[in-house]
């Protein structure tokens, strides 16, 4: 019976898929199931080969295989390894190198024979690519083929360098890379355009040859892509789904990862559900958007005809659900971010009291705060609270180097103007221009450098934040020591980072703490800064009071909403308040037309804030609310 209960879950799935609460479990099961087949194929005394990926996906799985080395003694003597891809050109001690990668995460830490070590080369002259390809693919014939290949997902649907239309046969060759697939790697390189445009990357029909297959995924920006890879129609357009055809494949993915599956997404549609208050809601809200009808206006077939006929005998009659959900939906709505003083709060998302709160708004970067949530920013500093605003990192990665010279050129000629010596400073912009002219892709800048970037983002905050109504005695510049690296690629969070939190908040002791709650990428500064409040906030709990009555507030920034079901607070914005958002965001000169990591999205972020904020407030429109201009979401984070 529970067999038949998860083949009925997982109908709309092609393929085995295995789903871990996290990414270290699912890390650690997989680099299991490696050392078994190592230490089988050792008792066997023939060698294991293994296909191997990069990125950011196995680096966990890397580092228990080391751990298992160190601490239990497995050997990777008789291992021989074949990497999926390499970028062409690309010199192999070159800091994004795949060469450099493996070694880094697991080749310099165990004792396999360097010999058995087999990665494309990115060195070879053009007319060499095609033999070497050629050998590439005899190699792993000769031993009879990969016992095990361990593959990421790329956006694309990519495996390896395999771009949307690879053929189900091909073999090892140079690919070129999809436009997306170097968005993506564009912080490794310091911008999209020093990516290289090609690759040499094994092929699909290669991958196939592996007696076993394992696909890892992690985190909510792979969700889309694994929903399509799993669920969807075999297609060149997203090759992963060619592994469909596979008898010796399974899907490893996090929770986060599988979230948008049909047996966790909208789980009604396959199985009797236990309807919890934020199902139901989430449910009701998806069958809204379904048949293309407001809340109040669905009918009992249309919980029949979608999946929702167990909710409508167990909790209906549906129009008693209808006008549950339709007024929960209308309550997180709210003019008074704040609270609004004097009224009754039973269904308000704030409290009343105190009529007049200390906010503070923590901005993960220098604009996160107006980009994300200008308008209550604004609101919350119109309608008389003590609003704080505390840059966390100085964003100082972010910003051109010509502006660099362009400030450095004004001050110069300031000095100048007011009869001041310059010539100390003429001596570091030339130092300046020399290190850039001859600067490689993501070498850290001098520090000179780095101190005119963060300059450059801090004036741009002041401005902004002063826009929005804040006084300087309340603009707080953190300068998180996890950030300051020089380096795209950040420390871990340390002791200093939260004590100077914890310091703010005291200092502060705010009722409301507004941060970002973007967690699709679980490396990104977000998450990070969030981590850090949030456990500033936990220790003093266990010793200030007035935490207990301190409301956290997540918002989110330009590149995604939460869901609707999961809004708790909508900010509704009145046409001219939208300008002054737009206006806010202006004053981040440093990050407008084309800033240093727009990611995929080729808007400006003042127009992804925009639509984003319209599309909420569409959202809600849809559902049968009032019809606003735009509306800023927030979810409230419970202890």
């Amino acid at each position: 019976m529970a067999r038949l209960n998860l083949l009925e879950e997982t109908r709309y799935e092609k393929l085995p898929v295995t789903v871990y609460s996290d990414q270290t479990t699912a890390s650690v099961a997989v680099a299991g199931r490696i050392a078994t087949l190592i230490r089988k194929k050792q008792a066997a005394q023939q060698p294991a080969v293994l296909g191997l990926a990069t990125g950011v996906t196995p680096i966990r799985v890397y580092a228990e295989l080391v751990r298992l080395h160190r601490e239990e003694g497995l050997s990777f003597s008789n291992v021989i390894t074949f990497n999926l891809d390499e970028y062409y050109p690309m010199k192999p001690d070159a800091a994004q190198s795949y060469v450099t990668f493996m070694n880094e995460n697991l080749f310099d830490h165990i004792d396999i024979d360097r010999k058995n070590i087999h990665i494309p080369n990115g060195t070879l002259a053009a007319d060499d690519v095609a033999a070497f390809c050629l050998e590439y693919e005899r190699q792993i014939e000769e031993l009879g083929g990969l016992d095990l290949q361990i593959l990421g997902i790329g956006r694309t649907g990519h495996i390896g360098f395999n771009e949307p239309g690879s053929a189900p046969n091909s073999g090892t060759r140079l690919v070129t890379l999809d436009d997306l697939t170097r968005s993506d790697a564009s912080r490794d390189f310091g911008g999209k355009e020093k990516v290289p445009a090609k690759a040499i990357t094994m092929g699909i029909g290669t991958i196939f040859k592996a007696r076993e297959i394992i696909l890892m995924a992690w985190s909510a920006k792979k969700a889309p892509i694994i929903r399509k890879a799993v669920e969807g129609e075999i297609s060149s357009e997203v090759p992963a789904t060619y592994l469909q055809l596979s008898d010796n494949v399974e899907f490893v993915l996090d929770f986060n990862a599988a979230s948008e599956l049909t047996r966790f997404d909208t789980p009604w549609l396959v199985k009797d559900c236990v309807w919890t208050n934020i199902l139901k809601k989430k449910a009701v809200i998806w069958l809204s958007n379904e048949v293309n009808k407001p809340i109040l206006k669905l009918t009992e077939e249309d919980y029949n005809n979608h999946g929702m006929a167990q909710l409508a005998v167990e909790q209906g009659p549906v129009y008693q659900i209808n006008i549950d959900i339709f007024n929960q939906v209308q309550h997180t709505i709210t003019g008074w971010p704040g609270g609004k003083p004097g009224a009754d709060d039973s269904q308000r998302p704030e409290r009343a009291e105190p009529a007049r709160k200390r906010s503070i708004v923590f901005s993960p970067h220098p604009d996160d705060d107006v980009i994300s949530m200008g308008g209550t920013f604004i609101r919350l500093v119109d309608q008389g609270h003590d609003v704080h605003v505390a840059y966390q990192t100085s964003g100082n990665t972010a910003v051109w180097d010509d502006d660099v010279l362009r400030f450095v050129e004004f001050a110069i000629d300031f000095k100048d103007s007011v009869g001041e010596d310059s010539t100390k400073m003429k001596g570091i912009y030339e130092d300046m221009r020399n290190f850039i002219a001859s600067k490689q892709p993501n070498q850290i800048d001098t520090p000179e450098i780095r101190n005119v970037k963060g300059f450059i983002r801090k004036t741009e905050a002041i401005s902004g934040a002063r826009y929005a109504g804040v006084p300087d005695s309340n603009i707080h510049f953190q300068a998180l020591p996890f950030y300051e690296t020089g380096k795209t690629k950040k420390n871990s969070v340390g002791e200093e980072d939260i004590r100077l939190t914890m310091e703010l908040l005291q200092s502060i002791k705010p009722h409301q703490v507004f941060t970002a709650g973007d967690f699709a990428d679980p490396h990104g500064t977000h998450v990070v800064c969030f981590n850090i409040i949030i456990e500033s906030l936990r220790r003093l709990r266990q010793t200030e009071d007035w935490v207990n009555d301190c409301w956290v507030w997540m918002y989110r920034g330009a590149w995604q909403e939460f869901p609707t079901h999961e809004i708790e607070m909508a900010v509704p914005l009145s046409p001219a308040e939208v300008i002054r958002k737009r206006n806010a965001i202006f004053k981040h000169q440093s990050q407008k037309d084309l800033p240093v990591f727009p990611g995929d999205d080729a808007r400006e972020f003042w127009v992804r804030a925009e639509d984003r904020n319209r599309e909420t407030a569409q959202s809600y429109d849809k559902l049968g609310m009032a019809e606003y201009a735009a509306m800023e979401a927030f979810v409230r984070y419970h202890f």
